[in-house]
């Protein structure tokens, strides 16, 4: 994905969360902001400012979705989702969706279990995981959405 691509997604798309993280990112690497976006932060900043709102979340679009999810757990919850779809996809596509659920939903206990308690306090995968169901499930943890989950729960997951 190009640059130009990046932008018009994130144009496209009116996430909040995206538009900020692209600013970080352009802030954090020295690169100058595109208009679209400089525009846009100026116009939440100054709402802020003449007090049209008590919240930047809230002038920022960062409320609670539906069911009043805030949106960090949202994102959460989506990346957690993509990592045990991915699993699936992975290492058990040839399986039925009840087998793939109950394996993972078994290596996620366990992996909950025993190695997590270790590996929650790293900020980088252990390298020897690359490759193997551990990468995923290391992932899907981390992410910060609930787990390990239940099979039932994995099975909507990764039928979707």
């Amino acid at each position: 994905m190009t640059e130009m691509d990046v932008r018009d997604s994130i144009r496209q798309s009116g996430s909040p969360v995206a538009r900020l993280r692209e600013i970080a990112r352009l802030c954090e690497s020295s690169e100058p902001l595109d208009p679209f976006l400089a525009q846009w932060l100026g116009e939440v900043l100054n709402a802020f400012f003449e007090r049209k709102t008590t919240s930047l979340e809230e002038i920022m679009g960062l409320r609670y979705g539906p069911g009043g999810v805030p949106w960090r757990r949202a994102e959460a919850i989506r990346e957690r989702d993509a990592v045990l779809r991915s699993l699936s996809n992975e290492f058990f596509a040839d399986r039925s969706l009840c087998a793939r659920s109950r394996e993972i939903a078994a290596l996620a206990a366990r992996y909950g279990a025993s190695a997590w308690l270790i590996d929650r306090n790293r900020d980088a995968m252990p390298e020897h995981y690359a490759g193997k169901p551990r990468a995923f499930l290391w992932r899907a943890f981390k992410s910060g959405a609930m787990m390990p989950l239940g099979e039932r729960q994995i099975r909507n997951i990764v039928g979707e």
